[in-house]
């Protein structure tokens, strides 16, 4: 009654994949501790954000503000939720 072999590379397998994922963890803390931001890149500037608030508190549709900005009337209808709060 000997290890299985299968066995024994499973385990070494599952003790690899801990050590990759502590060195990846260890890498974002120390990223994010640089100030590096994680995600996607923002459609638009902080300035293009707030003009489009204040045409959308203005009244103009949001497919016309979203045009002028080349982004989707999804993209300009979030703005609310996520910049106001």
């Amino acid at each position: 009654m000997g290890l299985d072999p299968r066995e024994v590379l499973g385990g070494l397998a599952e003790f690899e994949r801990e050590l990759i994922r502590a060195r990846t963890d260890e890498g974002r803390k120390r990223a994010q501790a640089r100030g590096v931001r994680f995600g996607r890149k923002l459609k638009l500037t902080a300035h293009q954000r707030q003009e489009a608030l204040a045409r959308k508190a203005a009244g103009e549709a949001l497919i016309d503000i979203a045009r002028s900005y080349a982004v989707s009337h999804s993209t300009i209808s979030r703005l609310g939720a996520a910049f106001i709060a």
